[in-house]
């Protein structure tokens, strides 16, 4: 949807990365919110882990300026290394939770989390990019992003936001806990023909165990990755700086005597409630669809 150059600021002199909308772009209203919102947030933010955003009201033209960060996506790094060394999917995770932190504290969820949103510099610093979907904590449910967040990233989506509800800093929390699963083993815990089988997958089932994969991953490392996968908010870390604790003190870290250890191929769910989640999981296009129709003409 964007073109991204290097690019140096003649006031300054400092180097910057310019995200340029593909003219096709300026009409897309969805796409508008997006870039408007992507902006409007970063340029409040002033964090190491955090693509900082320079503001500039007096612009002929539509694009951001943001700082420039040498490194690589973290999705281009697992597409090269299929899965990492514990120690270093750790110390990445670590920085997302840091990041995690900050903004949620600051009020802010991100809600497209994903390897492709984490950059990665050749000392596995990261920093978190593109806030498009981003939401601020109290702002209106039925938003555009609300629904463009079902069809964008199946894979990373928590099981609340799976059914429909709003999601809160537990869901990013959620994706982390998928993309740490994902850095070790090397493939995703939930998989599907499409989307929407992705997305209900994780609701029927439970992933691989880690150690099943590669025994190399430490019980307490398992433990830490279930507990950010549970699929009832409540019973997940209740916020970044907990999990990053863990993350830090694995040797501290409690192991449980999980069913998902015994049971993960087994469905979770019984007969009656799958074919309503089905139903639930038919009908939702249809939903999706009424809405844009809806707002559209308005």
């Amino acid at each position: 949807m964007a073109t991204v150059y290097r690019a140096t600021d003649l006031q300054s002199g400092r180097t910057v990365a310019i995200k340029l909308p593909h003219p096709e772009m300026d009409g897309d209203q969805i796409f508008a919110q997006r870039f408007q919102r992507e902006q409007e947030i970063g340029k409040h933010f002033d964090h190491p882990g955090i693509m900082k955003v320079f503001a500039d009201n007096h612009r002929s033209q539509n694009y951001m300026v943001t700082e420039w960060a040498e490194g690589k996506l973290l999705s281009q790094i697992l597409s090269e290394e299929k899965k990492l060394p514990p120690e270093r999917a750790v110390k990445i995770a670590l920085g997302i939770c840091q990041a995690l932190g900050y903004i949620h504290n600051h009020g802010i969820v991100h809600r497209d989390l994903k390897p492709e949103h984490v950059m990665v510099d050749s000392e596995d610093h990261i920093k978190l990019v593109d806030f498009g979907l981003a939401g601020q904590t109290g702002a209106a449910r039925i938003t555009f992003a609300n629904i463009s967040q079902f069809t964008s990233s199946p894979e990373y989506i928590s099981p609340e936001q799976v059914t429909g509800k709003r999601g809160d800093g537990r869901s990013d929390l959620y994706a982390l806990g998928v993309m740490l699963y994902e850095m070790v083993t090397g493939r995703a815990p939930f998989t599907g023909a499409n989307a929407y089988a992705i997305m209900n997958d994780r609701l029927l089932r439970y992933p691989v165990p880690p150690r099943e994969i590669d025994r190399s991953i430490s019980p307490q490392l398992q433990e830490v990755i279930y507990r950010a996968l549970e699929r009832e908010p409540q019973n997940r870390y209740a916020n970044a700086h907990d999990f990053a604790f863990d993350l830090e003190h694995l040797d501290q870290v409690g192991v449980a005597e999980r069913p998902e250890l015994q049971n993960w191929k087994k469905p979770g769910m019984a007969v009656s409630r799958r074919i309503a989640l089905y139903a639930a999981m038919i009908l939702l296009p249809l939903i999706i669809f009424a809405l844009l129709l809806y707002f559209a003409r308005r």
